[in-house]
């Protein structure tokens, strides 16, 4: 079995929003705007690829045969709620064909059992490729949740994109889902006593809504 992937997206330009992001001084409008942002330059990385195909065309010039991507290779984006819906805009604006589904899930305070409270998906997912995604894969809880739930649709392929992982959870993502390439702009030194991604960007969630 070939080892699990993880990539790490070093761009100049990922790197710098990124670290604009995780100031503490950075407002909720402009934490939404870098994370749209960051999403778009991570959904270039993660679609690199995404296979093509060549059709006739015709330019002001003359005929060609141009490459494309199949109408029967788009794409179906889940972000888990509700955080990843920060990271929904920009990869839409790049891949505007894309199907969305939702997932949504949140940590019994008792037990930290991971309870999903909400799912849809699109009724054609088994043909697609998945991009399943969240700001951070701290513990890895979450995410195998999501992903243990999502792989019962049987799409074509699911790849987890992230902004920031923990050594912690891309371990224990990988223990259970080898199969599922991470794509994150960044692996940070490791989880705090609370389960926090140090020296991480705080809480995802509330940051994105301001609601801390």
């Amino acid at each position: 079995m070939s080892e699990p992937e993880i990539q790490v997206v070093g761009h100049p330009l990922v790197q710098h929003k990124l670290s604009l992001i995780r100031q503490e001084q950075t407002q909720t409008q402009d934490f939404r705007r870098l994370m749209r942002e960051i999403s778009l330059l991570l959904a270039y990385e993660v679609t690199r690829d995404l296979p093509l195909r060549y059709e006739p065309i015709k330019t002001p010039l003359a005929q060609m045969d141009a490459p494309m991507i199949g109408a029967d290779k788009n794409l179906v984006i889940v972000p888990i709620m509700r955080a990843g819906q920060g990271l929904l805009d920009g990869m839409l604006e790049l891949i505007p064909t894309a199907k969305v589904g939702h997932i949504g899930l949140y940590r019994e305070p008792t037990t930290l059992t991971v309870v999903e409270y909400y799912l849809k998906l699109p009724r054609d997912v088994e043909q697609r490729d998945m991009l399943v995604v969240d700001p951070m894969l701290a513990s890895g809880n979450s995410a195998v949740a999501a992903v243990d739930r999502l792989k019962e649709a049987n799409p074509k392929s699911i790849k987890f994109v992230c902004l920031l992982a923990a050594p912690e959870g891309v371990e224990y993502f990988h223990s259970i889902h080898p199969d599922v390439s991470i794509y994150t702009a960044a692996i940070d030194q490791k989880l705090d006593e609370h389960g926090y991604i140090i020296p991480g960007m705080g809480d995802a969630g509330d940051r994105l809504f301001g609601t801390k």
